[in-house]
């Protein structure tokens, strides 16, 4: 690998669907890299709503709140120097500015993981979207509440297309 000052103090800002492979990829680069000698750190929606996020619900205010919080925490290991991987739904291009204002666009990466919403239910092992789609849940995103496509991501991987191996090699590549 090249020199790990490239990708250090960097901030992959994963967004896309429930569903779409995000998690699942953040975490393969993590492995792939921690033999690199590179410090990293994964920071997961799913986690951090159970813990520090805990407090906040669905509703748009929450949502950015919870994005500011996250934000503030990625800068921190940023400027650290970790290689920050943030892995949350970011549903808006609102809230995808928020994060990377609070953290600064040197070194913000947006990683768009594109899925169709069709294989995110497919792969819906939590019952998320089927409790949505039955009104159960409310508020959830791109079933009664949107999910705006990044315009101009900084990275694009189509996890419908491409396989987790095949994901984390791309995004390792472009950040080299």
């Amino acid at each position: 690998m090249g020199k790990n000052k490239d990708i250090n103090a960097k901030i992959l800002w994963f967004t896309g669907l429930s569903g779409a492979g995000k998690t699942t990829i953040a975490y393969g680069i993590k492995e792939r890299l921690k033999q690199e000698n590179i410090k990293i750190i994964v920071l997961d929606g799913d986690k951090l709503r159970k813990g520090i996020n805990k407090d906040l619900g669905f509703s748009l205010e929450d949502r950015k709140e919870n994005i500011r919080r996250v934000a503030e925490i990625a800068k921190l290991f940023k400027d650290e120097g970790f290689l920050t991987i943030v892995s949350f739904i970011s549903p808006t291009k609102e809230i995808r500015d928020l994060a990377k204002s609070i953290v600064s666009e040197d070194g913000f990466v947006e990683v768009f993981i594109d899925a169709p919403l069709e294989k995110c239910i497919q792969r819906d092992v939590k019952g998320l979207y089927k409790r949505a789609i039955s009104g159960e849940i409310s508020n959830f995103t791109g079933i009664n509440s949107p999910f705006e496509r990044p315009i101009n991501p900084d990275i694009t991987i189509d996890t419908d297309k491409l396989t987790v191996d095949e994901s984390v090699e791309k995004i390792i590549k472009i950040l080299i």
